[in-house]
């Protein structure tokens, strides 16, 4: 069984090369727009779904298909990247000595014997020290976290300084909650190897 990471992310790339299995790795090209109803781990799940659908008709019989969304959620609201440095700045400040989520869904899916979804979603709690402006303008400018939902990086300077607390999966908070996408993996290695 051939599996292939559905992923423009270098650190999802990493994390999933950790593992110790071999894959490869595609780029998918899917609308990421999602509906205005749903909430925190709805989303991303929503949206990893709509980029294994977008793969779908690629998939070969012997393929298993891994994509993943990632967002933070703070105070009833979805962060997702930012589009300009001020949106970054913004974003970092509203985290600024707080506790936000983390929500990564992570869906396979498989064209044999019928093509089939799996989407896991899990959470972790952040917490934030209070974070200056000119902390905030030097990360920005230093890491330049224009691809990271939040604005931030936990694996960056930022999270050298910031993070005060994680409950959960720090994985998870890079993109990839590593122990669940192996826990499926190795269930399916299981039924299927």
């Amino acid at each position: 069984m051939e599996i292939i990471l559905g992923s423009q992310s270098p650190r999802r790339r990493e994390l999933l090369a950790g593992l110790g299995m071999p894959f490869a790795a595609v780029s998918i090209d899917a609308d990421e727009s999602y509906p205005g109803e749903l909430q925190a781990g709805e989303i991303p799940a929503f949206i990893s779904r709509t980029k294994a659908q977008a793969y779908a008709e690629q998939l070969r019989p012997d393929q298993l298909l891994i994509t993943a969304d990632t967002i933070v959620w703070s105070d009833g609201h979805m962060l997702g990247k930012p589009h300009s440095e001020q949106e970054a700045f913004d974003m970092i400040r509203s985290l600024s000595g707080k506790t936000h989520q983390v929500y990564t869904a992570v869906t396979f899916a498989r064209k044999a014997p019928n093509y089939q979804l799996e989407t896991i979603v899990d959470c972790t709690d952040v917490t934030f020290a209070e974070l200056t402006d000119e902390e905030i303008r030097h990360y920005i400018t230093c890491y330049r976290p224009m691809d990271k939902a939040g604005a931030y990086g936990v694996q960056e300077w930022i999270g050298y300084i910031a993070c005060t607390a994680i409950h959960g999966s720090y994985f998870n908070v890079m993109g990839f909650p590593t122990h669940l996408v192996y826990a499926h993996l190795k269930k399916y290695i299981q039924l299927n190897g």
